[in-house]
């Protein structure tokens, strides 16, 4: 099957999970004989190639615009921007070859899939990572928000068929975007256990580099609110009086970094908390592997990737009881959970793990044989082409019994004050 996937994020580029899933899909279709094209952003990094094929898919990078926007002065007139650029890229592709699904990645890359869909007549399936009202907890805070909930909705109305990475995030977009029944595919994240090994060598290294005289707690992702982070510093001088000489390293980088120090420093904890910024993926590996725990406190997590890798490397799991972690993460077998946004139930899961050699090794083995089991890449992309099918039949359906179907005027939504996920219907 012919498959274009549009992503905003994908190697070497890469700001947090949906970039990974995506890389790690293409290459799973590509290895079981699908020719796949990736179209994504060019970061702008010398030498690196505008159109090229790495491990079997045909990776095109369209370059930014000639534009003063930046991410940080205007996001969303810097998202135009960039569909625009990822169109012409998409576009100029027909002159050769002409996809029979287009694979939209959120909705920043909504506009951009709806022209190529027209263009070559192929049905969209739309995958929502997360959803900007469960960021805000079911809230639309500004017209900013407003304007993504609005483009969200829309993307899914284009879709043929939409895909969540969990029954939660399913519930989620249904309720949100007032789909019909059926129109969901619920497809989890998946991991390749083969590629997360690092070696003794490097664990020590990383252990000598980050760790302290105590325990070592891990936290791996975008330092923005919904990540929770807030809650794992503030658990901090409970688990520094249990574990006098325990650390806590954050990897990642996010607006709420400086926050986040502020808060170390006024509850006395910041000679225990390290915050290192993206590392490679290399030094993630290696840091992982070294830690007696990793924490995932999501207030907002619609999957949670994250726990995937530190499972892999046989790294115990403490997880927040939000979203889709729920579902990966069984309290008691493959790891242990405590309620979002509770420091003190997170400190004392994270004490039973770090006082019970025994428990931590179960709940190691244990994820590792679901991970083995239910997120296998090859399954996982079997699974995306069997929705990629039924979307091409809908899809020549629609053709046959509509005229002009991509002209057909949209439905008005209204955009309600207050909280989404209970009001909205």
């Amino acid at each position: 099957m012919r498959i274009l996937h549009l992503s905003w994020e994908y190697p070497p580029l890469v700001y947090g999970g949906l970039g990974r899933h995506v890389h790690a899909l293409a290459e799973a279709q590509a290895a079981a004989g699908h020719d796949v094209v990736v179209v994504t952003q060019h970061p702008g990094e010398v030498g690196l190639a505008l159109d090229e094929v790495v491990n079997g898919v045909r990776v095109v990078r369209a370059p930014h615009d000639s534009s003063e926007i930046t991410m940080s002065e205007d996001f969303l007139a810097w998202v135009i921007a960039l569909e625009h650029s990822m169109t012409r890229a998409g576009l100029a592709l027909g002159r050769t070859w002409r996809p029979e699904v287009v694979h939209a990645h959120d909705w920043i890359v909504a506009h951009a899939a709806a022209s190529l869909r027209q263009a070559f007549e192929v049905p969209i399936v739309a995958t929502i990572h997360a959803t900007e009202a469960g960021r805000h907890q079911g809230w639309l805070p500004n017209h900013f928000s407003k304007a993504i909930h609005t483009v969200e909705w829309w993307l899914t109305y284009e879709a043929r068929r939409v895909v969540t990475c969990s029954q939660h995030m399913s519930w989620e977009v249904t309720r949100l975007f007032e789909l019909p029944p059926g129109k969901v595919d619920v497809i989890a994240n998946g991991i390749d256990l083969s590629e997360w090994t690092v070696s003794d060598a490097e664990v020590g290294e990383a252990r000598a580099r980050w760790g302290g005289d105590g325990p070592l707690v891990l936290f791996s992702g975008r330092l923005e609110w919904e990540k929770g982070v807030h809650t794992l510093v503030e658990a901090m001088p409970r688990l520094r009086r249990r574990f006098p000489g325990l650390r806590l390293v954050v990897v990642g980088k996010g607006s709420q970094q400086e926050a986040l120090a502020d808060l170390a420093r006024r509850l006395r904890v910041s000679r225990s908390v390290v915050f290192t910024g993206w590392l490679t993926e290399t030094e993630l590996m290696a840091v992982s592997a070294a830690a007696d725990v990793a924490v995932v406190p999501s207030v907002y997590e619609p999957f949670g990737l994250v726990a995937l890798e530190a499972a892999a490397l046989g790294t115990p799991l403490v997880v927040s009881d939000a979203g889709g972690l729920a579902e990966i993460v069984t309290n008691g077998e493959t790891g242990l959970t405590f309620p979002a946004l509770d420091a003190a139930a997170l400190a004392d899961a994270v004490t039973e793990v770090l006082r019970s050699d025994v428990l931590a090794q179960r709940v190691v083995r244990q994820a590792r044989a679901v991970l083995g089991r239910d997120h296998d890449w090859p399954t996982l992309a079997a699974r995306t082409v069997a929705t990629y099918e039924q979307a091409v039949v809908e899809e020549r359906e629609l053709l046959a019994t509509t005229p002009y179907p991509y002209t057909q005027p949209r439905l008005a939504m209204v955009v309600r004050d207050g909280n989404l996920l209970r009001d909205a219907t």
